[in-house]
């Protein structure tokens, strides 16, 4: 680069961004910010671009504007001194700026009521985050930060510059993010004595600037204690007299106030006892129950003579008592108007919210089917991401289309691995409960039409053998009077659930499937797993080493993947019924200390393994088909995406991901040399999937790894298109004439960022939460894990007000856009926070046919008259899903 020669760039000694102490120290007159200004403004007028000044000073752009802005303020500042000394001496405006050689308006605009104020915004925010630094030691200064703050992200920024000026320092440190398994990056900023590894070894220090905020004026009410119920009021129904049948039910009496489960008719929940133990199940009314008794607790434990024996204990934790996340609890107003909690009901999961979980279908229980089914659900799945991508691309909107496409990439790439088939007609999931009047080939549905047959699925299960065929009964008086028209309860005879993997009562679900036609293969419950008792069969031995959980999941993967390879490969059920047994053994073995490997000897697990996962050149045992190999874990080097010097992160020719290896080491405890690695799975890496099917191979392998390679055909297709993709030009005329959408659309961008810093705060507590149980706990099993970070992270968030509201566009709003009244650097920063759903629905229109208003009327009538949903939405010829959205109002 070539500089004017008669344009002299001064040396300053140690570079403001590098050093400890600032341009202009020991330089009270300011003349060095004189001289960097002026050399800066000189530099300009001789044509270079700020790149250009930037790197001949030894500074990056961002640098250079944040020390430009810093000097400039200071300048400002000691003029607004001088001149306001100047006035106290009696000096006019025009006498002041003749001393100081300014004009006389510059000299009024320095002695202005205020300006002091605007001179000093910078300095302000500095001594803010100064003061914080002080008092806290680690603060977090990432994005979000401003809006917390109630300042711009350049006033922040160029003050994080004045105090690593001063030797304050910013660190970046990656945690874990918890709800997704990624990592995010934290800016922290320290005082000069901090380094970047302490900050990592306290990272559940880092605290935020101010109070936390509320996001916008919403509140969130804090957990509070549970109130606890008195043992007297609460009756146990052991085994013997027949709690075994509806175990994990809480039969609660209607109509008194402290257990009331407010609007809801059943409820998964946790109930305090004695403040020392608490009930955990499945609640529902029952008007029946014992004088004195207001919650009957059902259980498949004996009666010791103390009834606290068939509860757990409450855990030392006044934010997570019961050991899980709770969602709700139940409130009244006193006559203070302030919020009291009324009802010892903590509530986890109730009516209404099971049938909003996922409708697909796992390869866990579709490649136990035929492959006719499941190509055909395979294939519907493909045509609806088709019919998306074709969609995606008709849109007019660049911003919105790159940003939509680069998001179905990934949706397609991860379907491509988690290989989920769309799901039946009608299939919904539902919480079952006990109604033992029913016969064990009935079960009450009342979304589901009388007499039709169904099928309940269980996640796990060993086989078609735990799939119960069952035919609808929706006039059972019992469960009329128990459930009413539920919504997403089934009620079924204890048995059946016994041939649902063992499933109990306490909250478990199963995917309800109409199969009038037979689609789906079922198989009588196994007589040799009717009466199988692991605890019974393979007691501990003296001696004997119980299984660690580490090694308990291990085995537990082994013998699940062996069940769904012998499957698929057709193994005879007398096969199945020996890995099944072992399998019930492995799940208890930890908890019970029962002797797994007498199990594994008694039922020739290796013969099974040498028959059905050995191929030519390889050891028998571990997956051994497409369907078990897909999501088996596998460490591959670091690597990041390939940078724009070296092509891009995108093949322009393929669009496939491009990466390059980003090789890290460190030094372990016993002082070896350790290559740091990521885990991944296998097919998530795999080119071709059918290089993970097995030798000779088998049909139902085709047909998924067929689904799989055209899923990540068309992810590499979805993002070649994206690559080309040019933005809109911005429009100011859009903006005035659509000033009052901007407005909005920048206050709920503004409320959205606001979110983040709280978010990583509760990712800050959780992290350290869970770093804390799991050295108390050192034998958590990889699913006990899992669920305490979930637990972790609702508390944490709960806690901190961390409750991410995303962007929900109106329809005049998505005009503002479409005319380009947003600029696409913010319009990505709010499709960045928006609601995908909201963004697809507007920006891919359809028509959603509802009901007419005598239809309406009409399903009212005949549900008030005792109709179940079924019946209503078949009576009218529209599906329960339209029945339900239409008398909802349509949403």
């Amino acid at each position: 680069m070539l500089i004017d020669e008669d344009v002299y760039l001064s040396h300053y000694g140690t570079p403001r961004h590098s050093g400890r102490y600032p341009w202009g120290s020991g330089d009270p007159d300011g003349q060095r910010n004189r001289d960097f200004l002026a050399s800066v403004d000189e530099l300009r007028k001789k044509g270079l671009s700020q790149v250009e000044i930037a790197r001949g000073m030894g500074l990056t752009t961002t640098q250079l504007r944040n020390q430009t802005s810093i000097a400039r303020n200071e300048e400002r500042q000691r003029n607004i001194n001088e001149a306001q000394r100047l006035r106290d001496k009696g000096l006019s405006p025009t006498a002041i700026g003749k001393q100081m050689g300014a004009n006389e308006s510059t000299v009024r605009s320095w002695l202005e009521p205020g300006a002091t104020d605007k001179a000093t915004k910078i300095d302000t925010t500095a001594s803010v985050l100064r003061d914080n630094v002080k008092e806290k030691k680690y603060i977090d200064v990432g994005r979000g930060v401003e809006a917390h703050m109630g300042v711009t992200r350049t006033n922040l920024n160029t003050s994080i510059s004045k105090l690593k000026d001063e030797g304050y320092k910013v660190h970046y440190i990656k945690i874990e993010q918890l709800g997704t398994g990624k990592e995010t990056t934290l800016k922290v900023l320290t005082g000069p004595d901090v380094n970047t590894s302490e900050v990592s070894k306290n990272r559940a220090q880092i605290r935020l600037v101010n109070e936390f905020s509320t996001d916008g004026g919403r509140t969130f009410t804090p957990f509070h204690p549970p109130l606890s119920l008195d043992s007297k009021r609460v009756g146990i129904n052991y085994k013997e007299t027949g709690g075994a049948a509806a175990d994990g039910v809480i039969y609660v009496r209607p109509g008194v106030t402290d257990v009331s489960l407010g609007k809801a008719r059943y409820a998964q929940v946790r109930i305090a006892v004695d403040g020392t133990h608490f009930i955990k199940g499945m609640a529902m009314y029952k008007p029946d129950l014992p004088a004195g008794i207001d919650v009957m607790f059902n259980t498949n434990k004996s009666n010791t003579g103390n009834k606290l024996d068939a509860l757990k204990k409450l855990e030392d934790d006044p934010d997570m008592p019961f050991g899980s996340q709770i969602s709700r609890q139940i409130f009244a107003k006193d006559k203070n108007g302030d919020d009291v909690l009324t009802s010892a009901m903590n509530i986890v999961n109730e009516e209404g919210k099971w049938e909003t979980w996922s409708k697909t279908l796992s390869s866990q229980f579709l490649s136990k089917q035929s492959p006719k089914l499941a190509a055909s659900q395979l294939a519907a799945t493909y045509d609806r991401k088709l019919k998306e991508f074709d969609e995606i691309m008709s849109l007019t909107n660049p911003t919105v289309k790159k940003k939509l496409l680069d998001g179905f990439a990934d949706e397609a790439d991860s379907s491509s691995v988690h290989l989920k088939a769309a799901a039946l007609p009608r299939q919904s999931t539902h919480v079952i409960l006990p109604i033992n009047s029913l016969k064990v080939t009935e079960v009450y549905a009342p979304t589901f039409n009388d007499g039709e047959r169904v099928v309940l699925v269980r996640h796990p299960h060993g086989g078609i053998f735990e799939i119960p065929e069952l035919t609808v009964n929706n006039r059972n008086p019992e469960a009329i009077s128990l459930l009413g028209r539920a919504s997403d309860a089934i009620g079924i005879h204890s048995k059946v659930a016994e041939q649902l993997s063992g499933a109990d009562f306490d909250g478990d679900t199963v995917l309800v499937i109409p199969n009038n036609r037979g689609s789906i293969k079922t198989a009588p419950a196994l007589k040799d797993l009717q009466n199988f008792d692991p605890k019974a069969s393979y007691p501990s031995y003296s001696g004997m080493k119980k299984i660690t959980p580490a090694n308990k999941q291990k085995q537990m993967g082994l013998i699940s993947n062996l069940i769904t390879d012998m499957t698929i490969k057709g193994a005879s059920q007398e096969e199945l019924v020996r890995a099944v047994r072992h399998s019930m053994v492995v799940i208890d073995a930890e908890k019970h200390t029962l002797d797994y490997k007498k199990s594994s000897l008694d039922n020739n697990i290796k013969q099974l393994r040498e028959k059905y996962q050995k191929e030519p050149g390889t050891k028998a045992g571990g997956a051994s088909t497409l369907i078990s190999r897909a999501k088996s874990e596998v460490r591959i080097d670091l690597r990041k995406p390939r940078r724009a010097q070296e092509g891009g992160p995108i093949d322009p020719l393929t669009g496939k991901k491009m990466f390059r290896d980003v090789p890290e080491s460190y030094i372990n405890k016993e002082g070896k040399l350790v290559i740091k690695k990521e885990k991944t799975t296998k097919l998530a890496i795999a080119e071709d999937a059918f290089s993970l099917v097995s030798k000779p191979g088998t049909q139902m392998e085709t047909v998924y790894a067929t689904h799989s390679n055209r899923l990540k055909a068309l992810a590499n297709e979805s993002r070649k298109a994206s690559l080309g993709i040019k933005n809109i030009p911005y429009s100011p005329s859009a903006k005035k004439t659509y000033s009052e959408e901007v407005a909005s659309l920048n206050a709920k961008l503004s409320l959205a960022k606001k979110n983040q810093p709280l978010e990583r705060q509760a990712q800050l507590l959780a992290n350290s939460a869970v770093s804390a149980k799991r050295q108390a706990n050192p034998n958590l099993d990889a699913s006990d894990i899992k669920k305490l970070k979930s637990q972790e992270l609702a508390t944490a968030r709960h806690r901190t007000g961390a409750d991410k509201q995303d962007i929900q566009f109106t329809p005049s709003e998505w005009d503002a856009i479409q005319a380009g009244a947003i600029s696409p650097s913010k319009l990505k920063d709010m499709l960045d926070n928006a609601n995908l759903d909201n963004v697809k629905q507007l920006a891919m229109p359809r028509q959603q046919i509802l009901m007419s208003p005598a239809a309406n009327q009409r399903a009212i009538t005949m549900l008030a008259s005792g109709y179940t949903q079924a019946e209503v939405a078949e009576a009218l010829g529209v599906s329960v899903t339209t029945l339900k959205t239409s008398l909802n109002g349509g949403g």
